[in-house]
């Protein structure tokens, strides 16, 4: 039985509207499952409402409580009251017999006992139960002569959130099976009777490619089409997507024909399977994109992931690092290849010896930097070394910048993702070498070290550049450890930013420490969490308004810079990032660095339609022998942002999920041989790696002087 309570304690301490009460225990769950009521709660708070607007709440819902225990014909209820009826005379009203419908489904798979030669996965998403689509679903399935078997369900908890359920559609013809999904897509646009639809509109998506038998003979079935994972619905998925699908149109360029084999068959589309912890976000990514299928994953659910790692080619997983040694081992078990554009860390490579017994390839650091960096650094290299060249400087630099019009705050950056991991990197420790020197920077003094820097192709780009980690590891990677007196990678900025951002550093506001004020159950405000900072009261300063020349001499006096410009910069984007405001900082914010991060994140964000730029360069010299003048060689990729039909992709995305998409194109047509873990160092790997970038519009540019 289902009640509606008009308010609950329950209600007021988490925020769901259906939970479960065990009498016998006399315990709450947020769950439909177990002994128990399952309440439906409506928390109108009434305490906070005068005694007469409940009186007169009652006084209206007693009349039609009246009328509803008094009808007994259903059909002489108005509509709204006769759609709320979910039982009258002890069953089920027709509206709602989907519900044990769904529940007598929901068996083990092996035990269900209308099982069918062929099964599919299919997703349905959008208002399923308040519009009651779900009752029509299930009849279209029935009708036909399918069957189905409820695998996941989750109901949106208000109208403005949407349902899913993934059921296991089956037939013993697959025609009929295509013809059950060619009618449940057709109730994907159909409009809702409240007018909800037309927001979120219903969405289908189902796995194309896995055809269960149930012991018995495929026969003459059509053939199973090329498929790839996509773990991870964020921003450089829907590259990584499109590149995928549109290998037809891809097949016309003569750098595509020349890199790929003849067997490799583009006239087969390749189907994307896109999971995220989310549904939702994986709907959005695919939007628009044929053969792309939506489904809902959680990695650490071994068993899910298992069944769809099983049903593919490849994964390409664009989760954070510690998620891909749990993919790997599930690539591993099922022999799939698997590729990432995360660096290679160490529980990786442990994997390796496995990965190589399995007969697959783990690709990683198949993106921007890294990855693009790598191939371009190592086709100038070994062409180097093919002529007979030593290289004896190797210099890289790589940023994600805003484009010059998105440019517009005094940072000139901006952050397409949470701050935290950018201002972590800007107090790593970095190494390099400089004309056989070894350099070491401590992550207090990376800002400091960052220094002036002019592309001669690109004069009106007012640069800088920071040393980037430990860049004598790719003295190793590159095998020029041994022949070159400089190696340095660095990171690049538009000129001023390191100041400002070593200034803010020496004031506190990127402590990582808990503040005696933020721990307080009193909330300080932005300003007087700043103005403790800069030790400052405010009782002290002219005015009520803080100025900007206040601050900077506030921060010249305690000595966190000496120049006057550095300090008013900075003192202006302190204003800028709203850290004067008289506003509560949130009970979710522990240090300074929480703080920064927050207000960053809200105040550098880029906005629908800026741009975004990646920018990458290299420059090795080489010494030739017999006497021959050292040479500069120097690759160039410089990439924007785009909106297309109303979107927005980043250069960042574009330049870290093309590559990705290419490794995991490269391992369906064998195009890659070598087995274990790999990085894009390899000719097999970076040279039609390269030329399918060239092919889809990512244009680098060569040079030598």
């Amino acid at each position: 039985m289902i009640f509606l309570s008009k308010t609950s304690a329950q209600t007021q301490t988490n925020p769901a509207s259906i939970f479960r009460f065990d009498p016998s225990m006399e315990s709450y769950h947020y769950d439909m499952e177990g002994s128990g009521v399952i309440c439906s709660a409506v928390d109108i708070l009434p305490t906070e409402f005068a005694k007469e607007a409940s009186q007169h709440f009652g006084n209206i819902l007693s009349q039609f409580v009246g009328y509803l225990a008094s009808t007994k014909d259903l059909m002489e209820l108005p509509p709204h009251l006769k759609q709320a009826c979910i039982t009258h005379r002890g069953a089920l009203t027709s509206l709602y017999e989907y519900i044990p419908r769904m529940r007598e489904s929901a068996t083990d798979e092996l035990s269900h006992p209308n099982k069918k030669i062929h099964t599919q996965l299919v997703s349905l998403s959008g208002h399923l139960f308040d519009d009651f689509l779900i009752n029509e679903a299930l009849d279209k399935i029935e009708a036909a002569g399918g069957s189905f078997r409820l695998v996941k369900c989750h109901v949106g908890q208000s109208t403005d959130v949407t349902s899913y359920s993934e059921l296991e559609v089956g037939a013993d013809d697959r025609s009929v099976l295509d013809q059950i999904i060619d009618s449940l897509t057709s109730l994907a646009g159909k409009s809702g009777t409240h007018g909800i639809m037309e927001k979120q509109p219903n969405r289908i998506a189902h796995t194309v490619g896995k055809i269960h038998e149930n012991g018995l003979e495929n026969g003459d079935e059509t053939r199973k089409k090329t498929s790839v994972l996509i773990l991870g619905a964020g921003r450089v998925c829907r590259p990584a997507a499109e590149l995928l699908t549109s290998t037809k149109s891809l097949s016309s360029s003569p750098l595509f024909e020349n890199c790929m084999d003849s067997d490799f068959d583009v006239a087969d589309d390749i189907q994307v399977i896109v999971a995220s912890l989310y549904l939702r976000e994986a709907e959005e990514v695919i939007q628009g994109i044929p053969n792309a299928t939506a489904v809902q994953l959680d990695v650490s659910d071994q068993e899910s992931l298992h069944k769809l790692v099983s049903q593919v080619e490849v994964v390409i997983s664009l989760l954070p690092p510690s998620c891909h040694v749990v993919i790997a081992m599930a690539c591993i078990e099922l022999r799939k290849h698997l590729v990432t554009a995360s660096y290679v860390n160490d529980s990786l490579l442990k994997l390796g010896e496995n990965a190589k017994d399995a007969g697959i390839t783990v690709l990683g650091e198949m993106g921007l930097d890294p990855g693009i960096d790598h191939m371009m650094a190592m086709k100038m290299i070994d062409q180097a070394h093919d002529q007979g060249g030593k290289v004896r400087s190797f210099t890289s630099y790589c940023g994600g910048l805003p484009s010059p019009a998105a440019a517009n705050n005094p940072l000139a950056y901006k952050f397409s993702w949470n701050p935290a991991g950018a201002l972590r990197a800007g107090r790593n420790p970095a190494t390099y070498r400089s004309h056989g020197e070894v350099i070491q920077v401590s992550g207090d003094n990376l800002y400091d070290s960052a220094v002036r820097f002019r592309l001669p192709e690109f004069p009106a780009f007012a640069l800088e550049v920071l040393p980037n980690r430990d860049s004598l590891i790719y003295g190793d990677i590159y095998r020029i450890g041994d022949e070159a007196s400089t190696i340095f990678r660095g990171t690049l900025r538009y000129e001023g930013f390191s100041e400002i951002m070593g200034t803010l550093a020496r004031i506190g506001f990127f402590d990582t420490e808990s503040q005696g004020t933020l721990t307080s159950p009193e909330r300080p405000t932005f300003e007087s969490f700043t103005l403790e900072l800069l030790d400052v009261e405010k009782e002290t300063l002219s005015g009520s308004v803080i100025r900007e020349i206040d601050i900077a001499e506030k921060i010249i006096s305690l000595g966190h810079c000496k120049q006057k410009t550095t300090a008013l910069k900075t003192a202006r984007t302190i204003l800028f990032l709203g850290l004067i405001e008289q506003k509560l900082i949130p009970s979710t914010c522990k240090t300074a660095f929480d703080v920064t991060c927050l207000r960053m994140e809200e105040k550098l964000a880029y906005s629908g339609t800026e741009q975004d730029m990646a920018l990458l360069y290299h420059e090795i010299e080489v010494e030739f022998p017999e006497s021959r003048e050292m040479e500069k060689h120097q690759a160039i990729l410089l990439g924007f942002g785009k909106t297309e039909k109303g979107r927005t992709i980043s250069a960042m995305a574009l330049t870290v999920g093309v590559p990705a998409a290419i490794g995991a194109l490269l391992l369906l047509a064998n195009k890659i041989k070598t087995r274990g873990i790999l990085r894009p160092i390899e000719p097999e790997v970076y040279v039609p790696a390269l030329d399918i970038m060239q092919a889809y519009g990512i244009t680098l540019l060569e040079k030598r002087e």
